[in-house]
């Protein structure tokens, strides 16, 4: 018996070690579970789809009729999909790879700045700074471009000290709204959360993909509950077994339904409550600039960092 079971266990450490020799990113525990996760995830939307026109008869017919009409469900099932994968592929953008391309900015200036026969001091220029597809302009005056440590405490009040806003873990200046995600063991801009079914944090990279990937999952779940619906409505009584696996399914479904109802209103109201509280600070700080204007170059550079922070 013993040795039965040892050459189990061998056989199944070879086979692991082959998987992850042929698929490297099964051998990370992280990666691993977030690839089950997808595969679950679109297992669902198959079996919840496929079942329905298995079973529904009447569908078919509709389908043959008004071919359209499946062909729009068929159409949001997929884009759905699609939406899924690009949000959970894409980057919630992390505040290494900004403070990343700050350096790489400075250094790129610095160099155009040697090469230039003009003086420093006479010369005044513009900083474009890019982090993730968003791009701030930044007026300075100076020979000297403004560094990664500078650009964030000039989002802070004056007198806020560096190591308030510096990440224990990363070791790294955190903008404001920016949060170290212990998922992914990185400093994410706005941070939101982190989304265990997408497998990724939500942040300022990804949150319009997720927005939209949540209201078409919503759409979808709540058009196949009316499709439920009107099945059991039609065939409560031919097939016990049809109608048991359909309520069993459909209870799946409304609770799927409800948790993605309350997860788009909260995050509509957090939107709504932020755009609010956002204009409100910026006119506080404007009217701050106007009486201490000495703590800016200019206003541009101060809504600049309002709106970076809000």
């Amino acid at each position: 018996m013993t040795m039965v079971v040892d050459l189990c266990r061998s056989f199944r450490d070879r086979a692991l070690d082959r998987c992850f020799h042929c698929f490297p990113c099964l051998s990370d525990p992280a990666r691993r579970s977030a690839l089950c996760l997808k595969v679950a995830l679109v297992m669902m939307h198959l079996i919840y789809a496929g079942i329905l026109f298995l079973f529904d008869s009447d569908l078919i017919e509709k389908t043959k009729k008004e071919p359209w009409y499946t062909a729009l469900y068929l159409l949001l099932f997929f884009a759905t999909l699609f939406q899924y994968f690009i949000t959970s592929g894409s980057s919630p953008g992390y505040v290494l790879d900004a403070m990343r391309a700050v350096n790489e900015t400075n250094v790129i200036h610095t160099k155009s700045s040697m090469a230039s026969k003009q003086p420093a001091s006479s010369k005044n220029g513009s900083l474009i700074v890019t982090v993730e597809g968003s791009q701030a302009v930044r007026n300075f005056q100076g020979s000297n471009p403004t560094s990664w440590t500078k650009l964030v405490m000039d989002m802070y009040p004056p007198g806020t000290s560096i190591r308030t806003c510096t990440c224990s873990y990363c070791n790294v200046e955190q903008p404001p709204r920016a949060k170290h995600c212990y998922d992914c063991d990185k400093c994410v801009l706005q941070f939101d959360h982190h989304c265990v079914l997408l497998g990724t944090c939500i942040g300022q990279g990804n949150h319009c993909k997720f927005w939209w990937y949540i209201c078409e999952e919503t759409v979808l779940c709540l058009w196949t509950v009316i499709l439920y619906i009107t099945y059991l409505k039609a065939n409560i009584s031919r097939a016990w077994w049809k109608d048991a696996i359909m309520i069993l399914l459909l209870i799946g479904l409304s609770i799927s339904l409800i948790f993605l109802l309350l997860l788009l209103i909260f995050h509509r109201y957090l939107q709504s409550f932020l755009l609010v509280f956002s204009i409100e600070f910026l006119i506080l700080m404007i009217s701050f600039h106007v009486i201490y204007h000495e703590h800016c170059s200019n206003m541009r550079t101060f809504i600049f960092h309002a709106a970076i922070l809000f």
